[in-house]
């Protein structure tokens, strides 16, 4: 100090003086400076606060103007995603996987797979779930006449071989569709699959499940001559049905005369689908009335019915109803040459038996559906 002062004594007044008010200057910046700090630490951070003030609105502003330039160098001229985006995004949730949308239930039923002008491709709404050799076919070529039911016409068999392949695979092999249009797969193996009923579940609990059924015993009998068809070689069908001619026991591990007892797979189904959201199409009727089946068909599907008597004419050569215009088409068509074989005689005896086995399963499933089939008449 005593050099300071010293310094200052030698120094002229004028300069003196300049020099006190520059250190009072920087004195006085510093505490402002000072000042200024500490209260920026005191105020809400707009990231941080719970208050909305206006540092949280002016922040807010800055994102979205950054956002739209971001945006704008990226190509988005108007700084804003297209519509694109926001599919591609779509697309992305749809892809987990199945055991997750099994674990949570959720419907994708109406979510599409791919974008077009003539259509998008859906998973499907309605299903038909069975039976082998109960009149699936032909239900699926009856029902495809209707401008507003696109079907697959291969069987996909998604919830029995290959659901490891994901619902993206499955949405992947249905038709595209227009809004209003209903989006049908038929696989008739599915009703006797104990976990189909949980799958269709798990992707759409809203799904509308169709039924074919026929008479159990000329359904086994109808499944082996298919069988029979390809492999001329297989045991009769009599000593199939039974586990012991003598005995009259009936083996039920025959997947034949399995898939019969129609009451013991429904119920499997009723843990998951409400009766309401199951149409039971009858198969017998559907040859002798295929309008009358197919209009109760359309009637469950919502649709108007616009399939009637009209769209059929009876075939001699092949006995019974067939299409006059099917989808795609101007002619006539009938179903192939592996529908309507002829059935091998069988002992009416064995029939006899495979009729009293069927019985009180054939019961049970009348009072279950609310409706007679005429099967024990």
């Amino acid at each position: 100090m005593a050099f300071l002062s010293v310094v200052l004594d030698a120094l002229p007044t004028t300069v003196c003086r300049k020099i006190v008010v520059m250190i009072c200057s920087l004195m006085v910046s510093l505490y402002f400076l000072y000042y200024l700090t500490d209260l920026c630490h005191t105020i809400s951070s707009p990231g941080r606060g719970s208050e909305e003030n206006d540092l949280a609105g002016d922040f807010g502003g800055w994102q979205a103007l950054r956002r739209k330039r971001l945006l704008q160098k990226l190509g988005y001229l108007n700084g804003e995603l297209p519509d694109e985006y926001f599919r591609e995004l779509r697309l992305r949730l749809q892809s987990v996987s199945v055991k997750q949308q099994e674990r949570t239930g959720r419907s994708l039923a109406a979510n599409p797979l791919s974008f077009s002008e003539d259509g998008v491709r859906k998973l499907p709404q309605a299903i038909v779930i069975g039976v082998k050799k109960g009149g699936t076919r032909a239900l699926l070529e009856f029902v495809r006449v209707h401008p507003d039911i696109r079907a697959v016409g291969e069987e996909p068999h998604f919830f029995d071989r290959h659901y490891d392949k994901g619902l993206r695979w499955y949405r992947n092999r249905m038709p595209k569709t227009l809004d209003g249009q209903v989006t049908m797969e038929k696989t008739p193996s599915y009703f006797v699959t104990k976990e189909a009923a949980a799958r269709i579940y798990a992707m759409s609990k809203d799904a509308k499940l169709i039924l074919v059924v026929r008479d159990p015993v000329t359904r086994a009998i109808s499944d082996y001559t298919q069988a029979l068809s390809k492999k001329p070689n297989i045991p009769s069908f009599e000593s199939l049905v039974f586990k012991n001619r003598t005995s009259g026991l009936i083996d039920t591990s025959w997947n034949a005369i399995q898939i019969g007892i129609y009451a013991k797979h429904l119920e499997n189904w009723l843990l998951y689908f409400p009766m309401g959201q199951i149409l039971f199409v009858s198969g017998e009727r559907l040859i002798t009335d295929p309008a009358g089946e197919l209009g109760k068909v359309q009637d469950f599907l919502g649709l108007k019915r616009i399939i009637t008597d009209k769209h059929f004419y009876f075939n001699k050569t092949k006995g019974f109803l067939c299409l006059k215009k099917p989808e795609g088409s101007s002619k006539p068509h009938c179903l192939g040459k592996t529908k309507g074989r002829t059935h091998p005689n069988i002992d009416p005896e064995i029939i006899r038996r495979l009729r009293d086995f069927y019985r009180p399963f054939n019961m049970k499933f009348y009072q279950m559906t609310g409706q007679n089939f005429g099967w024990d008449n």
